[in-house]
């Protein structure tokens, strides 16, 4: 018998003894009364246990008590519920700064009324969300998301109104949105009204305008202004002044009134009347619109009668063809801001630009400020072959017009006759009977 046999034989005895024991000890616990000691039972002696020479010393297989100690109780269900303490406050503390963010980020307690001044138009049909990210845009407010939550928590979503607003920057969510809800304010402003007739030139126009309460020397304010350039119409490039584009109407100026806002408004009201003019025909005679203008500024000084307006075109147009002088004589009393006393016969006969019985072509600049109807007149002119026209004898401002110098000198005898009838006054209104 080889060692290992021997050893074999001695590990199986050994196996055999140590089950032996094991059965005694359970047979002896079995017949034993239950001691009423509550003190723990004494372990089995260990000198009578020898183990396997193969079995590791302290190995616990699974399912198996270990030799020498007792089994230990699961934890009691205090413990679990001091373990998980920790967590549960850890979520609530997570959850107690959400709601912190939220509310700052929705009610931005700390930001207030803001600073500076911004302006913001928001569209027709906005929703709460495009008007926010519109004010996050241009810093008003912090975020169009938070903006449109707070709009919705407090039922203003659908009170934000359109037009333009002038806010601040870093308002914050309740300012901003107190802005755009609140009823739109009626503020009454004091204005100075003034009416400017058509016809008129700038320095006709000056005493009328101080007369009325505006401050400022009105023409100075009409000689240029970053409004209106002259020569966008076709005016020359050295044209002195704005003659011509003061559109004649009624102005609510804000008080104070000054000149220079007046020219201003008047410059604005001439470019959107003027935009309705069609200038087909004209353009077609190789005039421009500040030919135009000039002929207009001729037809208010020419006739009050609406109904020749055109007429009174189309004799200027034609002379212009034919290459006959205008014989216009305001265009003279402008050039010696003239309106009241007789021409001198030196002024009718003075070489000077505006000097149109001397001079063909059109005079350099308009000789006042026409009303739409007269430069419509001159865009447009009737198709006649009219080349002269004289002051009907008591016609009430009507005239006589002809296409010949016969037929004019007629025309002008009629009227010289009544004149005198008159005892030299003016024939064009004669006393009722």
């Amino acid at each position: 018998m080889t060692d290992r046999d021997e050893r074999e034989r001695e590990a199986a005895r050994l196996e055999r003894e140590r089950r032996r024991l094991a059965e005694q000890e359970t047979a002896a616990a079995a017949a034993e009364p239950e001691p009423e000691s509550t003190s723990e039972p004494e372990p089995p002696p260990t000198a009578q246990f020898r183990p396997a020479a193969d079995v590791p010393i302290g190995t616990v297989r699974p399912g198996a008590a270990h030799p020498g100690r007792t089994a230990q109780a699961p934890p009691a269900g205090g413990a679990v519920a001091r373990r998980r303490r920790p967590a549960l406050i850890a979520a609530l503390l997570a959850l107690l700064a959400v709601l912190i963010f939220l509310w700052f980020s929705i009610f931005t307690p700390f930001k207030g009324e803001g600073s500076g001044a911004v302006v913001v138009r928001i569209p027709e049909g906005s929703g709460a969300r495009q008007v926010g990210d519109l004010l996050a845009a241009k810093g008003v407010v912090s975020s169009g998301f938070f903006f449109s939550l707070r709009a919705t928590i407090s039922g203003d979503r659908d009170k934000l109104r359109a037009g333009r607003f002038t806010l601040r920057k870093g308002m914050s969510n309740g300012a901003a949105l107190a802005a755009l809800t609140a009823p739109p304010q009626t503020v009454t402003l004091r204005t100075l009204k003034i009416t400017l007739p058509e016809g008129p030139g700038r320095r006709e126009l000056a005493p009328k305008v101080k007369a009325a309460g505006v401050s400022g020397d009105y023409v100075a304010a009409s000689r240029r202004s970053d409004v209106l350039n002259p020569r966008r119409y076709g005016a020359p490039k050295r044209t002195p002044s704005l003659e011509g584009f003061l559109f004649p109407a009624t102005y609510d100026l804000p008080l104070p009134a000054t000149a220079q806002r007046l020219v201003e408004d008047q410059l604005k009201a001439f470019r959107r009347a003027f935009a309705t003019v069609d200038l087909t025909y004209a353009r077609k005679k190789n005039l421009t619109a500040y030919d135009v203008l000039i002929i207009a500024s001729m037809i208010e000084r020419e006739t009050a009668v609406p109904a020749e307006r055109r007429r009174v075109a189309s004799v200027i147009y034609n002379r212009l063809r034919d290459g006959i002088a205008l014989g216009i004589d305001a265009t003279t009393r402008y050039a010696y801001d003239n309106w009241a006393r007789p021409l001198r016969v030196s002024e009718i006969e003075s070489d000077n630009p505006y000097n149109t019985r001397r001079r063909l072509g059109l005079p350099p600049t308009p000789i006042g400020n026409p009303g739409l109807a007269s430069i419509t007149a001159a865009a447009n002119p009737e198709r006649t072959g009219f080349l002269y026209y004289v002051v009907k004898p008591c016609g009430e401002g009507a005239h006589a017009f002809s296409k010949t110098d016969a037929e004019f000198q007629r025309d002008v005898e009629a009227y010289n006759r009544k004149r005198a009838a008159l005892g030299g006054k003016d024939p064009s209104t004669c006393p009722k009977r």
